[in-house]
Formats: structure tokens, sequence, C-alpha cells
């Protein structure tokens, strides 16, 4: 009995390293199954999510990496990004080094089980994490004593905040083929934004550019990049190649074809045109060795299908310019 004990302890130790080995697993592939984290500018918009449309049924992902100024009062009452953010700032009881601390303690106990204390150290493992969590709780408190006294009072309403229109007008769908179409966005109080409408020449326009943005990643072309995106998406394009580069990797993208495409908002402001657009499209995407052309991932024989919302922005009588790429879920 002793003998069969000890092998289901340790079987039991084993099977719930496997477990949580495999919940880490399945978070960060969900994680990477919208594909990278939103980048860029929106102007105004930056921190909110741009309407769903046919082509991008779900919501698209937040933009994690922007040089807009994310303002306070978006941080504490818009869902999404700004909020994502400022509760990843406040960790719960068990979060942040507490949360480590603890996960340290638990692993370590599962070694004792697999490795020598039996029941005992079994039981001597638990008291330690009471008394590990007692510990945090008082360090937490404390923490949020100080820093209830050091927090400045909470400013009033924001007066150019307003609750979102109900009854304004969605974006209709087209066919980046050549009828025009478009639509109107909700104008917000601050900044001034209004209504910008869509030509067929701009649709045709985008149609071009995906082709042609992904053409110039695929080949590490730096200065036709320079020519087709802000300075600020051109930076992050940049920054993941130069990620590709150090890892000895390349992203071989092939054969770009737009399969669906609608407009979700588009909108004037400050001197400049904004045109969100959801795209729907096939290529052959994959990831090679930079050295051999041995494929990592993907299938270099087969297209695959991408759903993710694009921004272009021009300023007046210029061209148009990729201002920020969102993944979809």
């Amino acid at each position: 009995m002793p003998a069969a004990a000890r092998r289901l302890r340790k079987t039991t130790a084993f099977m719930i390293v496997a477990i949580a080995t495999m919940f880490a697993a399945t978070d960060y592939a969900e994680a990477r199954k919208g594909g990278f984290g939103g980048f860029g500018s929106r102007g105004s918009k930056t921190y909110s999510a741009p309407p769903t449309t046919k082509t991008a049924p779900e919501t698209a992902a937040p933009v994690q990496r922007s040089m807009t100024p994310q303002p306070a009062q978006t941080q504490r009452t818009t869902p999404g990004a700004g909020g994502q953010a400022a509760n990843a700032q406040r960790p719960g009881l068990f979060g942040g080094f507490g949360g480590a601390l603890l996960g340290g303690l638990m692993l370590g106990g599962l070694v004792g089980m697999l490795f020598g204390g039996g029941l005992g150290g079994f039981a001597g493992f638990l008291g330690l994490i009471l008394q590990v969590g007692l510990i945090v709780l008082l360090i937490s408190l404390a923490m949020r004593f100080f820093r209830s006294r050091q927090q400045p009072a909470t400013a009033g309403p924001n007066p150019f905040e307003r609750a979102p229109d109900q009854n304004a007008p969605k974006a209709a769908p087209f066919s980046f083929g050549g009828g025009a179409s478009g639509s109107a966005s909700q104008a917000f109080a601050h900044p001034v934004t209004q209504p910008y409408e869509a030509t067929a020449a701009d649709l045709d326009r985008f149609e071009e550019m995906l082709s042609e943005v992904q053409s110039a990643y695929s080949r590490e072309d730096y200065a036709a990049l320079r020519q087709l995106a802000t300075p600020e998406a051109m930076s992050y394009l940049a920054e993941e190649l130069g990620e590709l580069a150090s890892a000895g990797k390349k992203n071989v993208v092939l054969d770009v074809k737009l399969l669906q495409g609608d407009v979700a908002e588009a909108w004037h402001e400050d001197s400049k045109d904004y045109v969100t657009v959801a795209l729907r499209y096939s290529a052959v995407d994959y990831i090679a060795k930079r050295n051999s052309d041995d494929v990592i991932s993907g299938d270099p024989d087969a297209p695959s299908e991408s759903t993710e919302v694009w921004t272009f922005v021009r300023s007046s009588g210029g061209e148009w310019l990729l201002s920020a790429i969102q993944g979809t879920g």
C-alpha cells in the first residue's frame, strides 16, 4: 500500500503539472490566433473599436502599440485596450509578485511531493501556502493604504464625453471591384470630426495597397514601405522585420488576393481623411529560415485566408498611406 500510495501521489502531481502546462500553451495559442495586436494610429479613434462589418463580424483587436497619447478618461471608462491597460496596472491580491511567489511555492510543493516528503510534507506545504497568503494580504493592504494617501483627488466627468449614438447609420458593405460606396462615421465633440465618403477610386487604391504592402514586407523593402505607410506604421513593420531577422527567419507572402472588403468607418479630422476598412484576403504566407529557405511554419504550397482591419490616412490632396493594422478574432 505505501508503494501504491507513493505512485498515486507521483502520478497525480505529474498530471497537475501537465494540465498546467497544457493550459499555458492553450492560452498562448489563443492569444496568437487573431494575429498580432493592433498597431498604428486612427487619429481620435485610435483607442475605440471600429464598427464590425460583414467582412469582419468580430471586433477588431485593440490598438496596443501607438504613439497617439491615450486620454486618462479613456483608460477609466473605455473597455478594450485602455481598460485592459488600467486593469493591468492594478493586479489582484495574488497578481504580480505575489502570484509569481505563490506559483513558485506551489511548483516547489509539487516537486516535494514527487521526490519526497509524503503526506506530512504535503501538509507542511499547505501550511506554508497559508502563511505566504497572510503575508501577501498584509503587504497588499499596506500598499493600497499608502497608494490611497498619495493619489490626488479624482477629476470630475469629462465634459466632452458622449454616450454612443445608437441611431447612427452603420457602414454599408462594398466590393473593392469598383462599385461606389462608403459610410459616415459618428462625430465626436472633441476633436471635431466630419463624415468622409470613400470614393470608388479610394477603394481601388486600398486594394492595390494591400498587395503592395504585403509584397514590400515580404521582400523586406524598407524604402517601399516608407512610401506606403506613415512613419509610425513603418516603424512597427520595421520592428517586426528586425525581430524576424534577428531570429534567423523571414516571412514570405505571395499571391495576395482580396476576397471581400467593407468600409467600417470614414471621417475627416485635423485636415486629414481617415478610412478604416475590413479586408478578407488569401495569400501564401509562411515563415522560413533566412539561409536555407527551409519552412518553419505555414504552407508554401497552399494559400490561407486572413481577415484584418486596415486604416488609411491622407493629408488634403496627398497620397493614401497605411496608418494602422488590427487583427480580428
